[in-house]
Protein backbone atom coordinates (compact mmCIF):
# COMPACT_ATOMS: atom_id res chain seq x y z
CA UNK A 1 0.00 0.00 0.00
CA UNK A 2 2.95 2.51 -0.03
CA UNK A 3 2.82 3.89 -2.97
CA UNK A 4 6.12 4.13 -5.46
CA UNK A 5 7.38 7.18 -5.82
CA UNK A 6 7.25 7.18 -9.14
CA UNK A 7 3.16 7.70 -10.33
CA UNK A 8 3.79 4.97 -12.84
CA UNK A 9 6.16 2.21 -13.66
CA UNK A 10 6.28 -1.20 -15.71
CA UNK A 11 5.22 -4.47 -14.16
CA UNK A 12 7.84 -6.19 -12.95
CA UNK A 13 6.56 -9.75 -13.39
CA UNK A 14 7.38 -12.51 -10.40
CA UNK A 15 9.69 -15.80 -10.63
CA UNK A 16 6.55 -17.26 -11.50
CA UNK A 17 4.36 -15.31 -13.36
CA UNK A 18 6.99 -15.04 -15.71
CA UNK A 19 7.87 -17.95 -19.59
CA UNK A 20 5.40 -17.91 -22.12
CA UNK A 21 2.47 -18.34 -19.80
CA UNK A 22 3.10 -15.41 -17.86
CA UNK A 23 0.00 -13.38 -19.17
CA UNK A 24 -1.84 -16.52 -18.61
CA UNK A 25 -1.35 -16.44 -14.48
CA UNK A 26 -1.78 -13.17 -14.11
CA UNK A 27 -5.20 -13.55 -15.63
CA UNK A 28 -6.31 -15.59 -13.33
CA UNK A 29 -4.91 -14.27 -10.51
CA UNK A 30 -7.31 -11.48 -11.71
CA UNK A 31 -10.16 -13.56 -11.60
CA UNK A 32 -9.86 -14.76 -8.66
CA UNK A 33 -9.71 -11.29 -7.68
CA UNK A 34 -12.47 -10.67 -9.07
CA UNK A 35 -14.49 -13.38 -7.11
CA UNK A 36 -13.89 -10.51 -3.87
CA UNK A 37 -16.62 -8.45 -4.58
CA UNK A 38 -14.26 -5.65 -5.66
CA UNK A 39 -15.99 -5.25 -9.22
CA UNK A 40 -14.36 -6.41 -12.06
CA UNK A 41 -10.66 -6.22 -11.89
CA UNK A 42 -8.38 -5.55 -15.03
CA UNK A 43 -6.31 -8.69 -16.58
CA UNK A 44 -2.97 -7.70 -15.15
CA UNK A 45 -1.68 -5.49 -12.62
CA UNK A 46 -1.35 -1.74 -13.14
CA UNK A 47 2.23 -1.60 -11.85
CA UNK A 48 4.65 -2.98 -9.53
CA UNK A 49 5.29 -1.60 -6.19
CA UNK A 50 7.31 -1.46 -3.20
CA UNK A 51 6.60 -3.56 -0.70
CA UNK A 52 9.67 -6.10 0.45
CA UNK A 53 11.92 -8.46 -0.44
CA UNK A 54 9.74 -11.45 0.04
CA UNK A 55 6.44 -11.51 -2.48
CA UNK A 56 5.90 -9.32 -5.57
CA UNK A 57 3.87 -6.59 -4.83
CA UNK A 58 1.51 -4.58 -7.86
CA UNK A 59 -1.05 -1.77 -7.76
CA UNK A 60 -4.26 -3.52 -9.05
CA UNK A 61 -6.80 -1.89 -10.75
CA UNK A 62 -10.46 -3.31 -9.56
CA UNK A 63 -13.63 -1.50 -9.97
CA UNK A 64 -13.01 2.07 -9.74
CA UNK A 65 -9.85 1.91 -7.48
CA UNK A 66 -6.73 -0.24 -6.85
CA UNK A 67 -6.10 -2.91 -4.74
CA UNK A 68 -2.25 -3.76 -3.00
CA UNK A 69 -1.74 -7.14 -3.88
CA UNK A 70 0.86 -9.12 -3.01
CA UNK A 71 1.91 -12.60 -4.78
CA UNK A 72 3.90 -15.44 -4.39
CA UNK A 73 4.29 -19.34 -5.08
CA UNK A 74 1.42 -21.16 -4.23
CA UNK A 75 3.21 -22.09 -0.27
CA UNK A 76 3.34 -18.55 0.80
CA UNK A 77 -0.32 -18.82 1.22
CA UNK A 78 0.05 -19.66 4.90
CA UNK A 79 2.00 -16.53 5.08
CA UNK A 80 -0.48 -14.44 4.04
CA UNK A 81 -3.23 -15.93 5.78
CA UNK A 82 -1.38 -15.30 8.85
CA UNK A 83 -0.91 -11.48 8.11
CA UNK A 84 -4.57 -11.37 7.62
CA UNK A 85 -5.21 -12.84 10.99
CA UNK A 86 -2.50 -10.21 12.35
CA UNK A 87 -4.12 -7.45 10.75
CA UNK A 88 -7.38 -8.59 11.78
CA UNK A 89 -5.73 -8.50 15.20
CA UNK A 90 -4.86 -5.14 15.31
CA UNK A 91 -7.82 -3.58 13.74
CA UNK A 92 -9.86 -5.06 16.59
CA UNK A 93 -7.50 -2.91 18.88
CA UNK A 94 -8.59 0.27 17.69
CA UNK A 95 -5.74 1.78 18.50
CA UNK A 96 -3.58 1.99 14.80
CA UNK A 97 -5.24 1.69 11.61
CA UNK A 98 -4.29 -0.84 9.00
CA UNK A 99 -5.50 -1.64 5.11
CA UNK A 100 -8.26 -3.22 5.35
CA UNK A 101 -8.05 -7.08 4.33
CA UNK A 102 -10.33 -7.37 0.99
CA UNK A 103 -9.52 -10.97 0.98
CA UNK A 104 -6.69 -14.10 -0.10
CA UNK A 105 -6.51 -16.91 -2.47
CA UNK A 106 -4.64 -18.92 -4.91
CA UNK A 107 -4.72 -20.11 -8.65
CA UNK A 108 -2.82 -23.60 -9.90
CA UNK A 109 0.34 -21.32 -9.70
CA UNK A 110 0.63 -18.61 -7.23
CA UNK A 111 -1.23 -17.28 -4.21
CA UNK A 112 -2.23 -13.92 -3.35
CA UNK A 113 -3.19 -11.57 -0.29
CA UNK A 114 -5.40 -8.33 -1.54
CA UNK A 115 -5.14 -5.19 0.95
CA UNK A 116 -7.06 -2.10 1.21
CA UNK A 117 -4.95 0.58 -1.10
CA UNK A 118 -3.56 3.68 1.12
CA UNK A 119 -1.41 6.22 -0.77
CA UNK A 120 1.18 7.00 1.49
CA UNK A 121 2.35 11.16 1.82
CA UNK A 122 5.25 12.65 3.92
CA UNK A 123 4.99 11.85 6.88
CA UNK A 124 4.38 15.72 9.53
CA UNK A 125 5.41 15.70 13.36
CA UNK A 126 1.86 15.33 13.80
CA UNK A 127 1.91 12.03 12.33
CA UNK A 128 4.43 10.61 14.02
CA UNK A 129 3.10 12.25 17.57
CA UNK A 130 -0.14 10.37 16.49
CA UNK A 131 1.91 7.08 16.09
CA UNK A 132 3.78 7.19 19.18
CA UNK A 133 0.61 8.10 21.28
CA UNK A 134 -1.71 4.78 19.05
CA UNK A 135 1.10 2.46 19.59
CA UNK A 136 1.09 3.59 22.87
CA UNK A 137 -2.97 2.61 23.13
CA UNK A 138 -2.07 -0.79 21.26
CA UNK A 139 -0.07 -1.50 24.05
CA UNK A 140 -2.59 -1.11 26.44
CA UNK A 141 -4.27 -4.11 24.86
CA UNK A 142 -3.00 -6.98 26.97
CA UNK A 143 -3.44 -10.61 27.69
CA UNK A 144 -2.99 -12.94 30.75
CA UNK A 145 0.13 -15.14 28.84
CA UNK A 146 2.98 -14.46 26.22
CA UNK A 147 2.50 -15.63 22.67
CA UNK A 148 -0.83 -15.84 20.35
CA UNK A 149 -3.60 -17.87 19.09
CA UNK A 150 -1.59 -19.08 15.99
CA UNK A 151 2.14 -19.01 14.91
CA UNK A 152 3.11 -16.86 12.16
CA UNK A 153 6.25 -15.42 10.05
CA UNK A 154 8.81 -12.54 10.65
CA UNK A 155 9.67 -12.14 7.33
CA UNK A 156 9.93 -15.27 5.91
CA UNK A 157 10.92 -17.03 9.16
CA UNK A 158 8.58 -19.30 10.94
CA UNK A 159 7.38 -17.52 14.46
CA UNK A 160 6.52 -19.90 17.14
CA UNK A 161 3.46 -18.06 19.33
CA UNK A 162 2.84 -20.69 21.98
CA UNK A 163 1.54 -19.72 25.24
CA UNK A 164 3.74 -18.74 28.13
CA UNK A 165 3.30 -17.44 31.28
CA UNK A 166 6.94 -16.58 32.01
CA UNK A 167 8.45 -13.43 29.63
CA UNK A 168 11.77 -14.25 30.27
CA UNK A 169 10.92 -18.43 28.71
CA UNK A 170 9.42 -17.64 26.34
CA UNK A 171 12.05 -14.81 24.99
CA UNK A 172 14.33 -17.77 25.31
CA UNK A 173 12.17 -20.64 24.28
CA UNK A 174 9.61 -19.13 21.60
CA UNK A 175 12.31 -16.39 20.15
CA UNK A 176 15.98 -16.68 20.72
CA UNK A 177 15.88 -20.85 20.58
CA UNK A 178 14.04 -21.28 17.08
CA UNK A 179 16.84 -18.85 15.59
CA UNK A 180 19.86 -20.36 16.99
CA UNK A 181 18.43 -23.82 15.60
CA UNK A 182 18.10 -22.44 12.04
CA UNK A 183 21.94 -21.16 12.39
CA UNK A 184 22.88 -24.80 13.38
CA UNK A 185 21.41 -25.36 9.87
CA UNK A 186 23.13 -22.98 8.20
CA UNK A 187 26.16 -23.95 10.00
CA UNK A 188 26.89 -20.89 12.09
CA UNK A 189 28.74 -23.14 14.79
CA UNK A 190 30.83 -20.50 16.31
CA UNK A 191 27.54 -18.06 16.26
CA UNK A 192 25.48 -20.99 17.96
CA UNK A 193 28.01 -22.35 20.41
CA UNK A 194 27.76 -18.68 22.21
CA UNK A 195 24.10 -18.62 21.67
CA UNK A 196 23.37 -22.03 23.56
CA UNK A 197 25.85 -20.01 26.30
CA UNK A 198 23.58 -16.70 26.79
CA UNK A 199 20.61 -19.00 26.52
CA UNK A 200 21.26 -20.20 29.56
CA UNK A 201 21.51 -16.49 31.27
CA UNK A 202 18.43 -15.38 30.04
CA UNK A 203 16.88 -14.94 33.08
CA UNK A 204 20.13 -12.79 34.47
CA UNK A 205 19.55 -10.55 32.23
CA UNK A 206 15.94 -9.75 32.97
CA UNK A 207 16.19 -9.91 36.74
CA UNK A 208 12.69 -9.39 38.75
CA UNK A 209 11.70 -7.37 35.31
CA UNK A 210 7.97 -8.54 35.06
CA UNK A 211 6.14 -6.65 32.17
CA UNK A 212 2.88 -7.46 30.99
CA UNK A 213 1.85 -9.39 28.06
CA UNK A 214 0.85 -6.61 25.40
CA UNK A 215 -0.66 -6.49 21.98
CA UNK A 216 2.88 -5.98 19.31
CA UNK A 217 2.69 -5.25 15.76
CA UNK A 218 5.76 -7.59 15.93
CA UNK A 219 7.63 -6.12 13.21
CA UNK A 220 7.51 -2.29 13.66
CA UNK A 221 10.48 -1.00 11.28
CA UNK A 222 10.42 2.39 9.45
CA UNK A 223 9.01 0.31 6.33
CA UNK A 224 6.18 -0.96 7.92
CA UNK A 225 3.95 2.60 8.32
CA UNK A 226 3.29 5.53 6.24
CA UNK A 227 1.19 8.58 6.45
CA UNK A 228 -1.78 8.39 4.53
CA UNK A 229 -3.31 11.55 3.10
CA UNK A 230 -5.67 12.16 5.84
CA UNK A 231 -2.71 12.60 8.57
CA UNK A 232 -3.17 9.07 10.12
CA UNK A 233 -0.39 6.82 10.75
CA UNK A 234 -1.01 3.56 9.21
CA UNK A 235 0.89 0.22 9.93
CA UNK A 236 1.10 -3.24 7.98
CA UNK A 237 2.92 -6.70 7.36
CA UNK A 238 2.91 -7.43 10.97
CA UNK A 239 3.91 -10.02 13.16
CA UNK A 240 1.65 -10.05 15.60
CA UNK A 241 1.86 -11.17 19.20
CA UNK A 242 1.34 -10.50 22.86
CA UNK A 243 4.93 -9.74 24.56
CA UNK A 244 7.12 -7.27 26.48
CA UNK A 245 6.26 -3.64 24.65
CA UNK A 246 10.19 -2.92 25.19
CA UNK A 247 10.65 -5.60 22.55
CA UNK A 248 8.40 -3.17 20.10
CA UNK A 249 10.51 -0.17 21.04
CA UNK A 250 13.74 -1.79 20.92
CA UNK A 251 12.98 -2.54 17.36
CA UNK A 252 11.55 0.64 16.25
CA UNK A 253 15.13 1.52 16.86
CA UNK A 254 17.41 -1.18 15.31
CA UNK A 255 16.83 -0.06 11.32
CA UNK A 256 15.48 3.83 12.24
CA UNK A 257 12.86 5.27 10.75
CA UNK A 258 11.09 7.01 13.77
CA UNK A 259 11.77 10.17 15.01
CA UNK A 260 12.06 11.72 18.61
CA UNK A 261 8.50 13.08 18.30
CA UNK A 262 7.46 9.91 17.67
CA UNK A 263 9.17 8.54 20.91
CA UNK A 264 8.47 11.59 23.15
CA UNK A 265 4.77 11.01 22.16
CA UNK A 266 4.41 7.06 23.16
CA UNK A 267 6.55 7.98 26.56
CA UNK A 268 4.13 11.08 27.60
CA UNK A 269 1.43 8.49 27.12
CA UNK A 270 3.19 5.19 28.97
CA UNK A 271 6.81 5.95 29.89
CA UNK A 272 9.31 2.62 30.01
CA UNK A 273 10.50 1.70 33.12
CA UNK A 274 14.26 1.96 34.20
CA UNK A 275 16.72 -0.58 32.52
CA UNK A 276 15.09 -0.74 28.84
CA UNK A 277 17.79 0.29 27.30
CA UNK A 278 19.88 -2.56 28.59
CA UNK A 279 17.08 -5.16 27.71
CA UNK A 280 16.89 -3.59 24.29
CA UNK A 281 19.91 -5.26 23.19
CA UNK A 282 18.46 -8.88 24.21
CA UNK A 283 14.76 -7.83 22.39
CA UNK A 284 16.91 -6.91 19.05
CA UNK A 285 19.16 -9.69 19.21
CA UNK A 286 15.84 -11.98 18.07
CA UNK A 287 15.99 -9.42 14.80
CA UNK A 288 19.46 -9.92 13.76
CA UNK A 289 19.68 -13.47 14.20
CA UNK A 290 17.01 -13.09 11.79
CA UNK A 291 18.72 -11.38 9.58
CA UNK A 292 21.25 -13.56 9.79
CA UNK A 293 19.60 -16.45 8.79
CA UNK A 294 17.70 -15.50 6.15
CA UNK A 295 21.03 -12.78 4.43
CA UNK A 296 24.28 -14.29 6.50
CA UNK A 297 26.86 -11.75 6.01
CA UNK A 298 27.62 -8.89 8.73
CA UNK A 299 24.22 -9.85 10.35
CA UNK A 300 26.19 -13.07 11.31
CA UNK A 301 28.79 -11.15 12.58
CA UNK A 302 26.45 -8.61 14.44
CA UNK A 303 24.86 -11.10 16.21
CA UNK A 304 28.10 -12.50 17.34
CA UNK A 305 29.21 -9.69 18.73
CA UNK A 306 25.92 -8.72 20.25
CA UNK A 307 25.83 -12.09 22.21
CA UNK A 308 29.19 -11.34 23.32
CA UNK A 309 27.84 -8.24 25.04
CA UNK A 310 25.07 -9.45 26.67
CA UNK A 311 27.05 -12.33 28.09
CA UNK A 312 29.38 -10.06 29.67
CA UNK A 313 26.64 -8.33 30.62
CA UNK A 314 25.29 -11.48 32.56
CA UNK A 315 28.46 -12.05 33.95
CA UNK A 316 29.07 -8.58 35.43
Amino acid sequence: MRAPKSSRASVRPTSFCTGASATERLESIARELGTLGVGQCAPGPERSVGGGSINECYAWRCGAGLLFVKVAARAGRVMFEAEAAGLAELAGARALRVPRVIGSGQTESAAFLALEWIEAVPAEARCERRLGEALAALHAVTAERFGFSHDNFIGRTPQPNGWHADWAEFWRERRLRPQLTLAARRGAADLVAAGERLLEVVPKLLPGHRPVASLLHGDLWGGNWLAAPTGEPVVFDPAVYFGDREAELAMTRLFGGFSEVFYRAYAAVAPLPPGSEVRAELYNLYHVLNHANMFGGGYVRQARAMIERLLAAARA
